[in-house]
Protein backbone atom coordinates (compact mmCIF):
# COMPACT_ATOMS: atom_id res chain seq x y z
CA UNK A 1 0.00 0.00 0.00
CA UNK A 2 2.85 1.96 0.49
CA UNK A 3 3.94 1.73 -2.74
CA UNK A 4 0.83 3.69 -4.31
CA UNK A 5 0.51 7.25 -4.52
CA UNK A 6 -2.31 9.34 -2.99
CA UNK A 7 -4.19 9.98 -6.31
CA UNK A 8 -3.48 6.15 -7.17
CA UNK A 9 -4.79 5.00 -4.18
CA UNK A 10 -7.35 6.57 -4.68
CA UNK A 11 -8.10 5.32 -8.35
CA UNK A 12 -7.39 2.08 -7.65
CA UNK A 13 -10.14 2.40 -4.54
CA UNK A 14 -13.04 3.71 -6.60
CA UNK A 15 -12.59 1.14 -9.32
CA UNK A 16 -11.19 -2.04 -7.46
CA UNK A 17 -13.86 -1.49 -4.42
CA UNK A 18 -16.41 1.34 -4.82
CA UNK A 19 -17.94 0.44 -7.80
CA UNK A 20 -17.73 -3.30 -7.75
CA UNK A 21 -19.43 -3.37 -4.04
CA UNK A 22 -21.88 -1.33 -5.68
CA UNK A 23 -23.29 -2.88 -8.61
CA UNK A 24 -23.42 -5.94 -6.29
CA UNK A 25 -25.17 -4.10 -3.53
CA UNK A 26 -28.02 -3.57 -6.55
CA UNK A 27 -27.52 -7.06 -8.21
CA UNK A 28 -28.63 -8.63 -5.14
CA UNK A 29 -31.71 -6.61 -3.98
CA UNK A 30 -33.24 -5.53 -7.24
CA UNK A 31 -35.81 -8.11 -7.18
CA UNK A 32 -36.73 -7.69 -3.97
CA UNK A 33 -37.05 -4.06 -4.79
CA UNK A 34 -39.11 -4.60 -7.83
CA UNK A 35 -41.50 -7.10 -5.88
CA UNK A 36 -41.71 -4.28 -2.89
CA UNK A 37 -42.82 -1.56 -5.26
CA UNK A 38 -45.28 -4.54 -7.68
CA UNK A 39 -47.33 -5.05 -4.19
CA UNK A 40 -47.33 -1.50 -3.81
CA UNK A 41 -49.16 -0.84 -6.95
CA UNK A 42 -51.73 -3.93 -6.84
CA UNK A 43 -52.67 -2.79 -3.26
CA UNK A 44 -53.26 0.46 -4.77
CA UNK A 45 -55.80 -1.14 -7.17
CA UNK A 46 -58.64 -1.57 -4.57
CA UNK A 47 -58.52 -5.53 -4.63
CA UNK A 48 -60.67 -7.14 -1.90
CA UNK A 49 -58.74 -8.08 1.14
CA UNK A 50 -58.07 -11.28 0.97
CA UNK A 51 -56.73 -11.13 -2.21
CA UNK A 52 -54.33 -8.72 -0.44
CA UNK A 53 -53.28 -11.14 1.72
CA UNK A 54 -52.84 -13.81 -0.66
CA UNK A 55 -50.25 -11.24 -2.91
CA UNK A 56 -48.48 -11.00 0.01
CA UNK A 57 -47.61 -14.47 0.75
CA UNK A 58 -46.65 -15.31 -2.61
CA UNK A 59 -44.24 -12.68 -2.96
CA UNK A 60 -42.77 -13.10 0.51
CA UNK A 61 -42.66 -16.75 -0.60
CA UNK A 62 -40.94 -15.95 -3.53
CA UNK A 63 -38.17 -13.64 -2.07
CA UNK A 64 -37.21 -16.03 0.90
CA UNK A 65 -36.69 -18.40 -2.06
CA UNK A 66 -34.40 -16.03 -3.97
CA UNK A 67 -32.53 -15.40 -1.18
CA UNK A 68 -32.44 -18.81 0.62
CA UNK A 69 -33.91 -21.55 -2.10
CA UNK A 70 -35.10 -24.05 -1.17
CA UNK A 71 -33.67 -23.76 2.57
CA UNK A 72 -36.38 -21.40 3.49
CA UNK A 73 -38.79 -24.15 4.59
CA UNK A 74 -37.64 -23.85 7.59
CA UNK A 75 -38.47 -20.41 7.72
CA UNK A 76 -42.31 -21.75 6.86
CA UNK A 77 -41.87 -24.63 9.29
CA UNK A 78 -41.35 -21.84 11.93
CA UNK A 79 -44.38 -19.91 10.84
CA UNK A 80 -46.72 -22.57 10.75
CA UNK A 81 -45.87 -23.61 14.16
CA UNK A 82 -46.16 -20.31 15.46
CA UNK A 83 -49.40 -20.15 14.01
CA UNK A 84 -50.81 -23.69 15.53
CA UNK A 85 -49.53 -22.82 18.54
CA UNK A 86 -51.80 -19.79 18.77
CA UNK A 87 -54.58 -21.43 17.75
CA UNK A 88 -54.22 -24.52 20.09
CA UNK A 89 -53.70 -21.32 23.22
CA UNK A 90 -56.37 -19.69 21.30
CA UNK A 91 -58.58 -19.55 25.58
CA UNK A 92 -55.25 -18.80 26.73
CA UNK A 93 -53.94 -15.21 28.57
CA UNK A 94 -50.66 -16.38 28.57
CA UNK A 95 -49.92 -16.98 24.56
CA UNK A 96 -46.80 -14.99 24.50
CA UNK A 97 -45.21 -17.23 26.83
CA UNK A 98 -46.25 -20.57 25.43
CA UNK A 99 -45.52 -19.33 22.22
CA UNK A 100 -41.75 -17.43 23.21
CA UNK A 101 -40.73 -20.71 24.98
CA UNK A 102 -41.92 -23.15 21.28
CA UNK A 103 -40.08 -20.75 19.37
CA UNK A 104 -36.53 -21.09 21.44
CA UNK A 105 -36.93 -24.63 21.59
CA UNK A 106 -37.34 -24.81 17.55
CA UNK A 107 -34.41 -22.72 16.84
CA UNK A 108 -32.33 -24.19 19.42
CA UNK A 109 -33.30 -27.62 17.89
CA UNK A 110 -32.82 -26.08 14.43
CA UNK A 111 -29.39 -24.81 15.54
CA UNK A 112 -28.11 -28.18 17.43
CA UNK A 113 -29.61 -30.81 15.30
CA UNK A 114 -31.48 -30.16 12.14
CA UNK A 115 -28.98 -28.59 9.55
CA UNK A 116 -25.53 -27.14 9.44
CA UNK A 117 -24.85 -24.31 11.24
CA UNK A 118 -23.99 -22.49 8.65
CA UNK A 119 -26.88 -22.36 6.30
CA UNK A 120 -29.02 -21.86 9.60
CA UNK A 121 -27.02 -18.58 10.52
CA UNK A 122 -27.77 -17.12 6.49
CA UNK A 123 -31.51 -17.70 7.12
CA UNK A 124 -31.02 -16.05 10.75
CA UNK A 125 -32.39 -12.90 9.97
CA UNK A 126 -35.58 -14.27 8.56
CA UNK A 127 -36.62 -16.47 11.10
CA UNK A 128 -35.92 -13.68 13.47
CA UNK A 129 -37.99 -11.56 12.16
CA UNK A 130 -40.62 -13.98 11.94
CA UNK A 131 -40.46 -14.79 15.35
CA UNK A 132 -40.26 -11.53 16.58
CA UNK A 133 -43.88 -10.55 15.10
CA UNK A 134 -45.47 -14.33 16.17
CA UNK A 135 -44.62 -13.33 19.63
CA UNK A 136 -45.46 -9.65 19.37
CA UNK A 137 -49.12 -10.34 18.23
CA UNK A 138 -49.22 -13.34 21.06
CA UNK A 139 -48.55 -10.60 24.02
CA UNK A 140 -50.81 -7.87 21.65
CA UNK A 141 -53.84 -11.18 21.50
CA UNK A 142 -52.99 -11.47 25.60
CA UNK A 143 -53.21 -7.38 26.37
CA UNK A 144 -56.31 -6.76 24.19
CA UNK A 145 -54.34 -4.62 21.87
CA UNK A 146 -55.51 -6.80 18.70
CA UNK A 147 -58.88 -8.00 19.33
CA UNK A 148 -59.12 -11.26 17.91
CA UNK A 149 -56.40 -14.18 16.53
CA UNK A 150 -56.03 -13.32 12.52
CA UNK A 151 -56.87 -15.87 10.21
CA UNK A 152 -54.57 -18.07 8.52
CA UNK A 153 -54.34 -15.68 6.00
CA UNK A 154 -53.68 -12.63 7.48
CA UNK A 155 -50.80 -14.06 9.79
CA UNK A 156 -48.95 -15.11 7.12
CA UNK A 157 -49.29 -11.96 5.01
CA UNK A 158 -48.01 -10.70 8.33
CA UNK A 159 -45.31 -12.65 9.08
CA UNK A 160 -44.37 -12.64 5.18
CA UNK A 161 -44.80 -9.42 4.03
CA UNK A 162 -42.49 -8.86 1.63
CA UNK A 163 -41.01 -5.44 2.98
CA UNK A 164 -39.83 -6.93 5.95
CA UNK A 165 -39.23 -10.94 5.50
CA UNK A 166 -35.62 -10.75 4.35
CA UNK A 167 -34.06 -7.56 5.94
CA UNK A 168 -36.64 -6.75 8.36
CA UNK A 169 -37.58 -4.60 10.59
CA UNK A 170 -40.21 -5.92 13.18
CA UNK A 171 -43.06 -3.58 12.64
CA UNK A 172 -46.39 -4.03 14.51
CA UNK A 173 -49.82 -6.12 12.87
CA UNK A 174 -51.85 -3.11 13.35
CA UNK A 175 -48.35 -1.43 10.34
CA UNK A 176 -49.11 -4.51 7.59
CA UNK A 177 -52.84 -3.40 8.22
CA UNK A 178 -52.41 -0.08 7.50
CA UNK A 179 -49.60 -0.91 4.90
CA UNK A 180 -52.04 -3.26 2.47
CA UNK A 181 -54.60 -0.88 2.87
CA UNK A 182 -52.24 1.50 0.86
CA UNK A 183 -51.83 5.29 1.24
CA UNK A 184 -51.22 7.14 -2.14
CA UNK A 185 -48.01 6.62 -3.60
CA UNK A 186 -47.05 10.57 -3.16
CA UNK A 187 -43.48 12.73 -3.86
CA UNK A 188 -42.66 12.29 0.53
CA UNK A 189 -42.80 8.36 -0.20
CA UNK A 190 -40.81 8.57 -3.23
CA UNK A 191 -38.58 10.98 -1.78
CA UNK A 192 -37.81 8.70 1.57
CA UNK A 193 -37.45 5.65 -0.28
CA UNK A 194 -34.93 7.34 -2.73
CA UNK A 195 -33.36 8.73 0.53
CA UNK A 196 -33.26 5.17 2.04
CA UNK A 197 -31.67 3.32 -0.61
CA UNK A 198 -28.96 6.21 -0.68
CA UNK A 199 -27.52 5.80 2.25
CA UNK A 200 -27.48 2.60 2.04
CA UNK A 201 -25.48 2.65 -0.36
CA UNK A 202 -23.30 4.98 1.10
CA UNK A 203 -22.97 2.97 4.34
CA UNK A 204 -22.46 -0.35 2.29
CA UNK A 205 -19.49 1.35 0.53
CA UNK A 206 -18.09 2.61 3.75
CA UNK A 207 -18.02 -0.70 5.38
CA UNK A 208 -16.55 -2.75 2.59
CA UNK A 209 -14.33 0.04 1.24
CA UNK A 210 -13.17 3.14 3.26
CA UNK A 211 -13.01 1.67 6.88
CA UNK A 212 -10.70 -1.26 5.90
CA UNK A 213 -8.75 0.62 3.35
CA UNK A 214 -8.52 4.38 4.39
CA UNK A 215 -7.63 3.49 8.06
CA UNK A 216 -4.29 1.60 7.30
CA UNK A 217 -3.41 3.89 4.77
CA UNK A 218 -3.67 7.23 6.73
CA UNK A 219 -2.78 5.60 10.30
CA UNK A 220 -0.08 3.09 9.90
CA UNK A 221 -1.40 0.00 11.98
CA UNK A 222 0.64 -2.68 10.48
CA UNK A 223 3.99 -3.50 9.54
CA UNK A 224 5.31 -0.97 11.16
CA UNK A 225 8.67 -1.14 12.97
CA UNK A 226 8.14 1.07 15.42
CA UNK A 227 5.23 -0.64 16.64
CA UNK A 228 7.61 -2.84 18.75
CA UNK A 229 7.72 -0.33 21.12
CA UNK A 230 4.87 -1.37 24.01
CA UNK A 231 3.05 1.70 24.07
CA UNK A 232 2.84 1.98 19.94
CA UNK A 233 1.89 -2.16 20.32
CA UNK A 234 -1.31 -0.96 22.11
CA UNK A 235 -2.44 1.94 20.71
CA UNK A 236 -2.13 -0.30 16.80
CA UNK A 237 -4.35 -2.83 18.54
CA UNK A 238 -6.53 -0.23 19.70
CA UNK A 239 -6.67 1.76 16.54
CA UNK A 240 -7.58 -1.37 14.56
CA UNK A 241 -10.21 -2.67 17.34
CA UNK A 242 -11.93 0.69 16.27
CA UNK A 243 -11.10 0.15 12.53
CA UNK A 244 -13.09 -3.30 12.87
CA UNK A 245 -15.82 -1.95 14.98
CA UNK A 246 -16.55 1.15 12.39
CA UNK A 247 -16.34 -1.67 9.42
CA UNK A 248 -19.04 -3.79 11.03
CA UNK A 249 -21.45 -0.72 12.40
CA UNK A 250 -21.42 0.52 9.11
CA UNK A 251 -22.39 -2.94 7.48
CA UNK A 252 -25.52 -2.94 10.37
CA UNK A 253 -26.57 0.93 8.78
CA UNK A 254 -26.20 -0.58 5.29
CA UNK A 255 -29.01 -3.45 6.12
CA UNK A 256 -30.91 -1.13 8.52
CA UNK A 257 -31.16 1.49 5.43
CA UNK A 258 -32.02 -1.21 3.49
CA UNK A 259 -35.04 -2.10 5.74
CA UNK A 260 -36.34 1.09 5.66
CA UNK A 261 -36.25 0.91 1.70
CA UNK A 262 -37.83 -1.49 1.28
CA UNK A 263 -40.90 -1.21 3.84
CA UNK A 264 -41.19 2.15 2.90
CA UNK A 265 -41.54 0.96 -0.25
CA UNK A 266 -44.02 -1.72 0.44
CA UNK A 267 -46.28 1.18 2.36
CA UNK A 268 -45.40 0.74 5.56
CA UNK A 269 -43.19 3.16 8.10
CA UNK A 270 -45.90 6.46 8.64
CA UNK A 271 -47.25 8.15 10.96
CA UNK A 272 -50.59 9.81 10.58
CA UNK A 273 -51.39 12.84 12.07
CA UNK A 274 -55.02 13.97 11.23
CA UNK A 275 -54.97 13.99 7.68
CA UNK A 276 -50.98 14.52 7.19
CA UNK A 277 -49.32 11.27 6.61
CA UNK A 278 -45.20 11.53 7.55
CA UNK A 279 -42.86 8.71 5.64
CA UNK A 280 -40.78 8.37 9.31
CA UNK A 281 -39.60 5.45 9.77
CA UNK A 282 -36.12 4.96 10.88
CA UNK A 283 -34.13 1.69 11.89
CA UNK A 284 -30.75 3.18 12.61
CA UNK A 285 -29.60 6.02 13.91
CA UNK A 286 -25.31 6.44 13.16
CA UNK A 287 -24.80 9.55 14.86
CA UNK A 288 -26.38 8.40 17.99
CA UNK A 289 -23.51 5.14 17.95
CA UNK A 290 -20.78 6.82 16.70
CA UNK A 291 -20.56 9.98 18.53
CA UNK A 292 -22.81 8.59 21.62
CA UNK A 293 -23.51 10.19 24.89
CA UNK A 294 -24.05 6.78 26.69
CA UNK A 295 -24.14 3.24 25.45
CA UNK A 296 -27.86 3.03 26.46
CA UNK A 297 -28.54 5.62 23.65
CA UNK A 298 -25.99 3.16 21.87
CA UNK A 299 -27.85 0.02 22.30
CA UNK A 300 -31.36 2.08 21.61
CA UNK A 301 -29.56 3.77 18.12
CA UNK A 302 -28.30 0.43 17.08
CA UNK A 303 -31.70 -0.64 15.82
CA UNK A 304 -34.92 1.29 17.06
CA UNK A 305 -37.47 -1.35 16.48
CA UNK A 306 -35.93 -4.12 17.74
CA UNK A 307 -35.17 -2.05 20.25
CA UNK A 308 -38.48 -1.05 21.06
CA UNK A 309 -39.78 -4.65 20.82
CA UNK A 310 -37.71 -5.95 23.48
CA UNK A 311 -38.61 -3.46 25.62
CA UNK A 312 -42.52 -3.76 24.93
CA UNK A 313 -42.90 -7.54 25.21
CA UNK A 314 -39.54 -8.70 27.37
CA UNK A 315 -38.17 -6.10 29.48
CA UNK A 316 -41.71 -4.79 30.57
CA UNK A 317 -42.71 -8.48 30.54
CA UNK A 318 -39.55 -9.50 33.26
CA UNK A 319 -39.72 -6.23 35.23
CA UNK A 320 -41.06 -7.69 37.60
CA UNK A 321 -37.87 -9.82 38.66
CA UNK A 322 -36.31 -6.78 39.25
CA UNK A 323 -34.34 -4.08 37.06
CA UNK A 324 -31.21 -6.21 36.82
CA UNK A 325 -32.91 -9.13 35.96
CA UNK A 326 -35.23 -7.93 33.55
CA UNK A 327 -32.31 -5.90 31.53
CA UNK A 328 -30.11 -9.52 31.69
CA UNK A 329 -33.63 -11.66 30.54
CA UNK A 330 -33.76 -9.00 27.79
CA UNK A 331 -30.13 -9.25 26.77
CA UNK A 332 -30.53 -13.19 26.68
CA UNK A 333 -33.66 -13.18 24.73
CA UNK A 334 -31.77 -10.77 22.39
CA UNK A 335 -28.76 -13.13 21.95
CA UNK A 336 -30.93 -15.97 21.43
CA UNK A 337 -32.68 -14.47 19.07
CA UNK A 338 -29.79 -13.61 16.66
CA UNK A 339 -28.71 -17.46 17.44
CA UNK A 340 -26.42 -19.42 19.47
CA UNK A 341 -23.16 -17.30 18.17
CA UNK A 342 -20.86 -17.50 21.05
CA UNK A 343 -18.78 -14.05 20.20
CA UNK A 344 -22.35 -12.45 19.54
CA UNK A 345 -23.57 -13.78 23.06
CA UNK A 346 -20.20 -12.44 24.55
CA UNK A 347 -21.05 -9.44 23.29
CA UNK A 348 -24.86 -8.46 24.27
CA UNK A 349 -24.29 -9.95 27.95
CA UNK A 350 -21.45 -7.84 28.05
CA UNK A 351 -23.35 -4.93 26.58
CA UNK A 352 -26.16 -5.66 29.59
CA UNK A 353 -23.45 -5.56 32.15
CA UNK A 354 -22.43 -2.14 30.82
CA UNK A 355 -25.47 -0.34 30.12
CA UNK A 356 -27.06 -1.37 33.76
CA UNK A 357 -23.62 0.26 35.19
CA UNK A 358 -23.52 3.03 33.31
CA UNK A 359 -27.32 3.86 34.25
CA UNK A 360 -27.02 3.32 37.78
CA UNK A 361 -23.98 5.29 38.02
CA UNK A 362 -24.93 8.13 36.32
CA UNK A 363 -28.27 8.06 38.14
CA UNK A 364 -26.75 8.56 41.44
CA UNK A 365 -24.42 11.25 40.20
CA UNK A 366 -27.04 13.01 38.71
CA UNK A 367 -28.94 12.88 42.43
CA UNK A 368 -25.52 14.27 44.20
CA UNK A 369 -24.47 16.85 41.85
CA UNK A 370 -28.59 17.34 40.83
CA UNK A 371 -27.57 17.80 37.00
CA UNK A 372 -28.20 16.46 33.82
CA UNK A 373 -25.81 13.75 33.25
CA UNK A 374 -28.30 10.96 33.02
CA UNK A 375 -27.77 8.40 30.20
CA UNK A 376 -30.27 9.58 28.22
CA UNK A 377 -31.15 13.59 27.73
CA UNK A 378 -33.39 15.52 30.46
CA UNK A 379 -36.40 16.94 29.49
CA UNK A 380 -36.04 20.73 29.43
CA UNK A 381 -38.39 21.21 32.37
CA UNK A 382 -36.57 18.69 34.76
CA UNK A 383 -35.73 19.43 38.04
CA UNK A 384 -31.85 19.32 37.57
CA UNK A 385 -30.09 22.42 38.93
CA UNK A 386 -27.06 22.44 36.82
CA UNK A 387 -28.35 22.21 32.94
CA UNK A 388 -25.84 23.58 31.07
CA UNK A 389 -22.31 24.39 32.71
CA UNK A 390 -19.00 23.93 31.91
CA UNK A 391 -18.41 20.88 33.80
CA UNK A 392 -21.72 18.91 33.29
CA UNK A 393 -20.55 19.11 30.18
CA UNK A 394 -17.54 17.80 30.70
CA UNK A 395 -18.77 15.24 32.34
CA UNK A 396 -21.18 14.09 29.54
CA UNK A 397 -18.20 14.34 27.07
CA UNK A 398 -16.05 12.15 29.16
CA UNK A 399 -19.07 9.30 29.42
CA UNK A 400 -19.15 9.75 25.27
CA UNK A 401 -15.60 8.70 25.05
CA UNK A 402 -15.88 5.96 27.33
CA UNK A 403 -18.67 4.58 25.37
CA UNK A 404 -16.15 5.13 22.72
CA UNK A 405 -13.67 2.70 24.52
CA UNK A 406 -16.81 0.06 24.91
CA UNK A 407 -17.38 0.32 21.45
CA UNK A 408 -14.15 -0.34 20.10
CA UNK A 409 -13.65 -2.78 22.37
CA UNK A 410 -17.01 -5.20 22.14
CA UNK A 411 -16.09 -4.12 17.68
CA UNK A 412 -13.13 -5.89 17.74
CA UNK A 413 -14.35 -9.19 17.68
CA UNK A 414 -16.02 -8.35 14.48
CA UNK A 415 -13.21 -8.75 12.34
CA UNK A 416 -13.94 -9.30 8.48
CA UNK A 417 -11.25 -11.75 7.60
CA UNK A 418 -13.31 -14.19 10.13
CA UNK A 419 -16.68 -15.70 9.18
CA UNK A 420 -18.32 -16.55 11.57
CA UNK A 421 -21.43 -18.62 9.54
CA UNK A 422 -18.23 -21.37 8.39
CA UNK A 423 -16.12 -21.19 11.30
CA UNK A 424 -16.62 -23.55 14.06
CA UNK A 425 -18.70 -22.64 17.35
CA UNK A 426 -15.13 -23.49 19.20
CA UNK A 427 -12.47 -21.41 16.86
CA UNK A 428 -15.53 -18.46 17.39
CA UNK A 429 -14.82 -18.97 21.15
CA UNK A 430 -11.37 -19.31 21.06
CA UNK A 431 -10.73 -16.01 19.15
CA UNK A 432 -13.30 -14.16 20.99
CA UNK A 433 -11.01 -14.23 24.33
CA UNK A 434 -7.98 -14.42 22.23
CA UNK A 435 -9.24 -10.42 21.00
CA UNK A 436 -10.46 -9.32 24.45
CA UNK A 437 -7.34 -10.80 26.28
CA UNK A 438 -5.46 -9.11 23.50
CA UNK A 439 -6.86 -5.86 24.82
CA UNK A 440 -6.45 -6.80 28.63
CA UNK A 441 -10.06 -7.33 28.96
CA UNK A 442 -10.00 -3.94 29.73
CA UNK A 443 -13.60 -3.01 28.87
CA UNK A 444 -14.17 -5.37 31.30
CA UNK A 445 -12.37 -4.41 33.90
CA UNK A 446 -13.17 -0.86 33.39
CA UNK A 447 -17.12 -2.03 34.20
CA UNK A 448 -16.14 -3.38 37.29
CA UNK A 449 -14.74 -0.61 38.35
CA UNK A 450 -17.35 1.65 37.77
CA UNK A 451 -19.82 -0.68 39.30
CA UNK A 452 -17.53 -0.53 42.55
CA UNK A 453 -17.34 3.16 42.50
CA UNK A 454 -20.90 3.28 42.34
CA UNK A 455 -21.53 1.51 44.86
CA UNK A 456 -18.70 3.00 47.42
CA UNK A 457 -21.08 6.30 46.52
CA UNK A 458 -24.65 4.69 47.12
Amino acid sequence: MSGFSRQEFFRELWDGCVIPTAQQGLEQVWQLLLLCCGCRVLWRLGLPSYLKHIVTVLAGFYALFLFFEQQMIWVVLLSLLCYLVLFLCRHSGSRGCFLSVTILIYLLMGELHMMDMATWHKMRGSQMVVAMKAISLAFDLDRGTVASIPSPLEFMGYVYFVGTVIFGPWISYASYVQAIESRTMSFPWLLKVSASWFKSQICLVISNCIAPYLFPYFIPLYGNQRLRNGFLVCRGRWLQAYENAVSFHFSNYFVGYLSETTTTLCGAGFTEEKDNIKWDMTVSKPLGVELPRSMVEVVTCWNLPMSRWLNTYVFKSALRLGTFPAILVTYTASALLHGLSFHLGAVLLSLGFITYVEHVLRKRLSVIFSACILSRRCQTNCNHRNKNRLWVWGCNLSFSVLALFHLAYLGSLFDAEVDYAEAEESYVASYTIYKWSELSWASHWVTFGCWVFYRLIR
